[in-house]
């Protein structure tokens, strides 16, 4: 691939969702614009670089950026969260949400719905502990592609072999041929929508719970910094922040702190210095 060609795409990416491509990921932007080119009856990437600097098509560019922030997903990933969720997390914040019995969730770059999905199960499992509440889920995704099959819930049978317990599947899937669908009573409370992290956070309101898990890993510094922020901006302020294993707040922002003893787990940090009442999830994480 010629240096400009690349340096458009990957200009292009970083400007429109925040990915950033180094020279040594040539191989995969040609695995994965090249379906992309052939859809637009293009032979090479040079001639898809070409298409996107004259603006022959409008519909180019979100189709490069969905090919290349599409990432893969599986249900109940790392499972480890979904157990901080169900033992620690909404007990603590059900203790201060007793007036209003409502709490939000938010599973940004949701891809294809699995971790939405995976919560809207443990949930459902725990129905003696969380009837009666109001648990809203807000799952996005940049792709609209992803958005689509995750509103569809229809997975393949090696998607759903893939972290979730055959007894799950039983009960919250129906097979149609070689797929399954998932049971329409699971999508009750969530809503799924396309949006940029990129963009501006306040539409959507304000959440107890965001879980925002192997997004950061594909900025850079400044982008994270930057994502981080803005969520910081959209929670309440006792609520908690999941990330990935790989990926950590420190030295990149100062809005959020470890919760002790909890890997992945995150509260505010200028919410716990200036309120009390706010560092009741720390204290409980800790003194376990």
């Amino acid at each position: 691939m010629k240096p400009d060609d690349f340096s458009l795409l990957a200009t292009l990416l970083k400007d429109q969702s925040g990915l950033v491509l180094t020279t040594d990921k040539v191989y995969l932007l040609e695995s994965r614009l090249m379906p992309v080119a052939r859809q637009f009856g293009m032979k090479s990437l040079e001639e898809l670089a070409q298409a996107i600097r004259l603006k022959k098509d409008s519909r180019i560019v979100p189709a490069v950026v969905e090919a290349m922030t599409t990432n893969e997903s599986l249900f109940f990933r790392d499972m480890k969260p979904f157990e901080q969720l169900k033992r620690l997390v909404l007990p603590k914040l059900m203790e201060t949400r007793q007036a209003t019995k409502r709490i939000r969730i938010w599973s940004a770059a949701c891809s294809s719905g699995q971790e939405p999905y995976s919560i809207a199960m443990m949930l459902r499992e725990e129905k003696a502990t969380f009837g009666g509440w109001k648990i809203e889920m807000l799952a996005t995704d940049l792709a609209q592609n992803m958005i689509d099959r995750a509103k569809e819930g229809v997975y393949s049978q090696f998607e759903v072999q893939r972290g979730l317990p055959i007894t799950m599947l039983v009960k919250y899937f129906k097979q149609e041929g070689d797929k399954w669908r998932v049971d329409p009573a699971l999508r009750e409370n969530i809503q799924f929508r396309t949006y940029n992290l990129l963009h501006d956070l306040t539409p959507l309101g304000q959440f107890d719970v965001v879980f925002c898990r192997n997004v950061l890993i594909y900025f850079d510094q400044p982008t994270k910094a930057k994502v981080l922020e803005a969520i910081s901006k959209r929670m309440a302020p006792d609520g908690v922040l999941y990330l990935g294993g790989a990926e950590t707040v420190l030295g990149i922002s100062d809005k959020f702190q470890p919760i002790p003893g909890e890997r992945g787990l995150y509260g505010l940090a200028q919410a716990a210095a200036a309120k009390p009442a706010a560092t009741s999830l720390n204290a409980a994480a800790g003194g376990r």
